[in-house]
């Protein structure tokens, strides 16, 4: 034997270290959980001292535990150190759940999504929060305002637009009229699956799925399925759970509606456009500090006169700010009378945009920050 082999490693010594690797990750887990157990216990002290000092020590004090800039934070630093052979998404993705986990030690975080469980809303909510959370479904968009503002629960994750089908108009009224604020966004990207019972798709009669994911598979349905009836459902996991036992119906869903309904895939990644991806928002009654890496959402009302939005626009670009989207609705206060989402680069505290949103203010016939909130990572 040389000496190379003598001390080239067996497998059985591999999974001896891989083993003792796996003692002390876990004991380095607890021991960051016990961290954020006492960050808890800081937090309540520092809470109750406030409380005391301002008279209202009879009135339990609030306390927020979920830190949503702190975390965008702590995973950017995750991505920028990892050497590999992980890679950074992947790193990221083991540090949310451990980031969700540790949080639910501190607080059991609610958080609404458009259900019924399976639905693309539900993958965003815990690719965000991760699974430590509590998922609660709602029936429509509304129900999820409604029942953050009410504190039923303390987020809700609600669709905005889609890359290739554009705006959820639904969600931008509710954002005018409620006082939660925007709290973080998810972009997540959309691969639809054709899932059934059927034995090949020569036996699909009827697909059903959500009308935008019909929309977004056209297409391929034009040239796959072109016999077959297109019917629209509430949601794709809805779809799902109606192609459950039907041998000549297929849905259109994800992955995760499939592995719940227990629906084998006829066909992967249906989508039309590749790129496909929605994004959502993150409502709460929270407001978040600047992370370093931030967007703010703004509702504008122009004057209603000529050149009155590129008034509104001057300043943002004067200051050199970016704006990444503007979409307009319209303002519900008298006929023509329009208002605009506008969403730019940097947070309101920031010493560049908070400066134009004063000026903003004083020329605008209405203006409000729906939010500041990291970007998507």
């Amino acid at each position: 034997m040389t000496d190379k082999d003598s001390t080239t490693p067996t497998l059985e010594s591999l999974r001896e270290r891989i083993d003792a690797i796996d003692i002390e990750i876990q004991d380095l887990l607890n021991e960051r959980a016990g961290h954020a157990l006492n960050v808890a216990k800081v937090k309540k002290a520092s809470a109750m001292e406030e409380a005391a000092g301002e008279g209202l020590s009879a009135t339990p004090p609030v306390v927020s535990f979920y830190r949503p800039e702190r975390e965008a934070q702590i995973l950017k630093r995750i991505a920028a150190r990892n050497k590999g052979p992980m890679r950074d998404v992947h790193v990221q993705r083991i540090f949310r759940e451990v980031i969700s986990a540790s949080l639910s030690l501190e607080e059991q975080l609610k958080v609404g999504y458009l259900g019924p469980a399976g639905t693309y809303s539900e993958e965003a909510t815990f690719k965000h929060f991760g699974r430590s959370v509590i998922g609660v479904p709602h029936s429509g968009i509304a129900e999820i305002f409604a029942n953050v503002e009410a504190d039923g629960v303390r987020f809700g994750v609600v669709p905005v637009e889609n890359s290739t089908e554009g705006t959820i108009n639904h969600t931008l009224d509710l954002l005018m009229q409620t006082p939660l604020q925007i709290c973080g966004e998810i972009q997540m990207r959309i691969q639809h699956q054709l899932l059934s019972q059927a034995e090949s798709m020569l036996d699909i009669t009827a697909v059903h799925a959500h009308p935008q994911s019909l929309a977004q598979c056209r297409a391929w349905l034009d040239e796959h399925l072109p016999n077959a009836d297109r019917i629209s459902e509430s949601s794709n996991a809805a779809a799902a759970e109606i192609a459950v036992g039907k041998k000549t119906v297929a849905a259109i869903a994800g992955e995760s509606a499939g592995l719940r309904y227990k629906l084998p895939t006829l066909a992967k990644n249906i989508e039309d456009v590749k790129t496909n991806t929605t994004r959502f928002l993150v409502i709460g009654n929270q407001e978040v500090p600047p992370s370093g890496d931030d967007s703010t959402s703004l509702l504008i009302s122009a004057p209603h006169k000529p050149g009155g939005l590129r008034r509104m626009l001057k300043p943002m670009e004067d200051a050199g700010i970016s704006m990444t989207r503007i979409e307009s609705r319209p303002g519900r206060t008298a006929m023509w009378e329009y208002v605009f989402f506008i969403d730019v680069q940097g947070h309101q505290a920031d010493e560049v945009l908070a400066p134009v949103l004063e000026q903003l203010r004083d020329e605008a016939v209405g203006l409000r920050v729906l939010g500041s909130y990291p970007r998507a990572l």
